[in-house]
């Protein structure tokens, strides 16, 4: 596709969303932005640090030095996410980071630094962009939205299955418990809540194979493209 145009992919936690993101993208040529993973990248610099998620001052000290960055992993045939230098894509996935995430992108110092990145990012459009606030917040303009939703339960399997393949042992109960309360909070917060937006193309998972969901959303890159 010869114009590019900028694809906002939102929705629940545990939908598949960065990985079908990430297949989009490559499909089309586009460059991929894991919004999830800068949050992620955020709350263990928090934890690492000792950041307190009710001091306001020391949040806005730590914004300042905070510095992601995503880089392709050509051996892999993966993009990794960077902190201050440092790959802590496997570190951001484990479940301590997943348990204080939606708390620290809740809070509204976070959601302005990481948003004004992230529309820097995409200024030149040609990009898939995840995450829960993409579609209504950070390019309401975006021609192609997405809204991603699935059964908690068939999502908290998939979760399971990506921790195991990690090598973390995680009751399925406490993943469900956690996916539950990451949509609570991710739908009721002040900040940028995780919404539908009005013009978005729903796709359920629950049922799709990975192939199809993928497909369902070039064929749609395809035909917004084809509208222009």
């Amino acid at each position: 596709m010869s114009k590019k145009i900028v694809i906002a992919i939102d929705g629940y936690s545990a939908c598949g969303k960065s990985s079908t993101a990430k297949a989009v993208a490559a499909q089309l040529g586009y460059g991929y932005i894991d919004t999830g993973a800068m949050y992620r990248s955020v709350t263990l610099y928090f934890k690492e640090h000792n950041v307190s998620l009710t001091d306001p001052k020391g949040i806005k000290e730590a914004l300042k030095v905070i510095d992601i960055r995503f880089k392709y992993n050509k051996q892999e045939g993966v993009n990794e996410t960077f902190l201050n230098g440092t790959n802590v894509e496997k570190e951001i996935r484990k479940m301590y980071i997943s348990d204080a995430v939606s708390d620290v992108a809740a809070i509204g110092l976070v959601r302005e630094a990481m948003v004004e990145q992230q529309r820097k990012m995409g200024k030149k459009k040609g990009v898939v962009m995840d995450g829960r606030d993409i579609g209504s917040v950070v390019f309401p303009d975006a021609e192609l939205k997405i809204f991603m939703t699935a059964d908690v339960r068939i999502r908290a399997e998939r979760r399971q299955k990506e921790l195991f393949e990690q090598k973390q042992i995680v009751n399925l109960e406490e993943i469900i418990e956690n996916l539950r309360k990451r949509d609570r909070i991710d739908t009721t917060r002040a900040e940028s809540p995780l919404v539908q937006p009005e013009d978005a193309k729903v796709v359920d998972t629950s049922f799709l194979t990975f192939e199809e969901q993928v497909g369902e959303i070039v064929k749609a890159a395809e035909e917004t493209v084809a509208a222009q």
